[in-house]
Formats: C-alpha cells, structure tokens, sequence
C-alpha cells in the first residue's frame, strides 16, 4: 500500500487542504483529512503540495524527438517517456493525414508497443487526425492526403479495430455524415476538424456523432461571407451548441489570452479539455524539426514556444507539454487551479467515456496521480499507484 499525505487533494468536490490519499493494488482506496497510521505502507510526504489525478491528453502526436507515425515501438515508448515526466498519466497518441498503409502500420505498431510501455503515459486508445478533411483548412497536414471519406477505405481499416478510440474528420465533406455513423456503430468518437462547416453542417455532424470540436479556432472556419451573406462558422457553432464539448491548446500561442478566456467564459471546465497536440519537438531545444513520420513527415522550424512552416506562415503543431497547459490557463486565463485540472483530468476521461476509471481522485478508480507544486512543476507521477517519475528536486529529499 502506498500513502500520500500532507498534500493539497484536488477531489471534484473541492481541495482537501493537510490531506491523504491512500493507494492499494493499482487503485485509490481512501481520500481522507489528516494523516492516518497504516503500518507498513510506503510513503509519500507532498510537502504541502497539490496532489491531482493524472493528466489525461486526448491528442498528442509526439515527443522527446520521437512521432507516433515513425511507426516504430521505439518512437511510441519514447513519446510515452517524454510526457510522463510533465503529468501525462494517460495519452492518445495521435496521427496526421497520410497513406491507408501509413494508418495500419501505425495501428499494427501501437499494438506491439502497448504491452511494452510500463515506464511512461498509458496508452488508452488511438485518434486517427485525417485525412478526411477540407483543403483550405488543411493547416500543416500535408495537401497530398487529404481526401473525402472512403467507406471502403475506413471499413476496412477499423475491421477487426480494438484500438482506434476517436477520429477527427470535417463534418460537411460528402460521405462524413455516413462515416460519422459507422463510427458509432463501432463505439468511436467523431470529431470535427479541419473544417470550412458552417452552422448547418456543424449541427448536422453534430446531430450524428461529431461531439468534440478537435483543437478549437485551429483548422475551422470562423464567421464566413458567402456573396453579400454572413455565416456562423465552426468557430460560433461550437460556442452556440451547448452539448459540444472542445479542445483547447492552452499553450499561450495558438489562442493568446483573450481567446483562453472566452473559450472558458462560454463553454466552462466541464466542457474544454486541455490538449498538448505536441509534435516530436515537445521536450527538445528550439530548431528544425519534423512533423509527423520520419520517412514521409513536412520539414518545420521550431522556435518562439512552437513549430512553423519554413516560410513561417502558419503554425505547425504545438512543442507545449501538459503542466504548461494548467499554468498557462491559472496564469494567464485567470482559471482557478481546481476548474484548471479538471479540463485535463475528470473532462477529457468524460469525453473519451473512461471516467469510470480516470480522471479524478475517487475511491475505485485507478491511482494514476501527479503531484506538483504552486508554480505547476511536476515533482511526482504515479500510475496506477506505481511511481514513474519523480524529479531531481523530490529524489533529493526522499
């Protein structure tokens, strides 16, 4: 059994200020005030720290100088070990537009890694991003793959699926309605993204699945003009949905303050799930770099906090990690750290239906915890009550 005590708990019903939490067998088993004797537990002493449930990103691409679409174990773990260190308990891993064959492989390869990955992010599923998307919101997806949905393609791909979780799509493309459906039929969720919809496509999609707006005002349309007329575009659609639920890159660039916080005065903390959408540069020094997979991935230069085209014209993922996302959204949204957390813990397990067992520190679900301090550096990340990381400041002390 593992305690931790003398820590700030950050429950979904409020912080439990000199608390502790008590891990048995993978699992939270108590929450409590106080510091209660239990002879032979190992113990953890935060240090009047927050301890939250771990971080959950719904879509990350890579990491530490590795892409999931290098579609190698290697890479995988490497993504995995990266982000753990910043509190990503469970991830996603995310791919971009690219070939059929570029999609198995990368199904094929998480596979062989899942049973692998015991020292960094969990994997709870695959998002396939693309690459059934609109052209003129392609951004940094590469133009020669993007296409309308192919039944035949994506039937064939999610034949014998237990792995992919979520695939984000533009609602308005001609067949997107159907393959929103089929990916019902097969308990994966629709996104929208990518997208030039306005407010009757999105309501449309929405109406058949498409729940989640992926990396919301990045890849869609915003109020568009069509001849003399004007037009809610994505951007207003998700804001005027009230069910929709969106992503955020709370990194500080791709949606400056303002933006963090209208997107939290409209749509609220049980309605925004903070994502890295971290490329392979995430944890490295600035320079040039690759987005998406090694052998067919676009060239990019990585400086000022993220990833640019060459000619500097468009952003091209994000280098943020998740402790960067609840800073960013206390310090510069003005968010409480309570409401902060939620968006990457108990809302993203919520959206992807794994809140039974993610996403919060309640008793029965899995002890996946992160302990950090005021400033939202990780010191500690457990899961499922194993310790993965710990920082050089912690390891001193212990």
């Amino acid at each position: 059994m593992l305690k931790i005590f003398n820590g700030k708990i950050i429950t979904p019903n409020g912080i439990i200020d000199n608390g502790a939490l008590l891990i048995k067998d993978g699992v939270i088993h108590t929450v409590v005030q106080g510091n209660p004797e239990l002879d032979g537990a190992e113990e953890i002493d935060a240090g009047g720290q927050y301890v939250s449930a771990g971080f959950i990103d719904l879509h990350v691409h890579g990491g530490g100088g590795h892409d999931f679409m290098d579609n190698t174990v290697e890479a995988f773990l490497g993504v995995a070990a990266t982000h753990v260190k910043y509190g990503t308990t469970s991830m996603y891993p995310t791919t971009l537009s690219s070939t059929k064959q570029d999609i198995l492989d990368t199904i094929a390869t998480y596979q062989l890694a899942m049973d692998k990955n015991v020292d960094g992010s969990q994997f709870l599923g695959l998002h396939l991003e693309g690459p059934y998307f609109a052209m003129s919101q392609r951004g940094a997806q590469d133009p020669k793959y993007i296409r309308n949905p192919d039944p035949e393609e994506y039937e064939d791909i999610l034949a014998d699926n237990k792995v992919v979780k979520r695939w984000s799509a533009a609602p308005e493309l001609e067949g997107a309605i159907e393959f929103a459906r089929y990916l019902l039929s097969k308990n994966i969720l629709p996104a929208l993204a990518h997208t030039d919809a306005v407010y009757d496509e999105v309501l449309e999609g929405y109406n058949n699945g498409y729940t989640l707006a992926t990396h919301l005002y990045s890849g869609m349309s915003g109020v568009t003009r069509r001849n003399a007329y004007r037009y809610a575009g994505v951007v207003e659609s998700a804001f005027l949905i009230d069910g929709m639920s969106v992503e955020v890159i709370g990194d500080g660039i791709h949606l400056p303050a303002p933006l963090l916080k209208l997107i939290y005065k409209i749509k609220g903390a049980g309605k925004i799930a903070l994502i890295t959408d971290a490329m392979r540069a995430a944890g490295m020094p600035p320079g040039d770099s690759i987005l998406g997979g090694l052998k067919n991935g676009l060239k990019v230069i990585v400086e000022d906090g993220v990833a640019k085209l060459p000619d500097r014209t468009a952003f091209a993922g994000s280098v943020t990690t998740a402790d960067c996302l609840v800073r960013n959204m206390v310090n510069i949204a003005g968010v409480t750290i309570a409401e902060a957390v939620k968006m990457i813990t108990e809302t993203p397990a919520e959206i992807m239906g794994v809140s039974d067992r993610k996403g919060s520190l309640v008793i029965g679900k899995d002890a996946d915890v992160v302990i950090f301090n005021d400033n939202i550096e990780i010191e500690t990340t457990i899961i499922k009550g194993k310790v993965i990381y710990q920082s050089v400041h912690t390891s001193e002390k212990l």
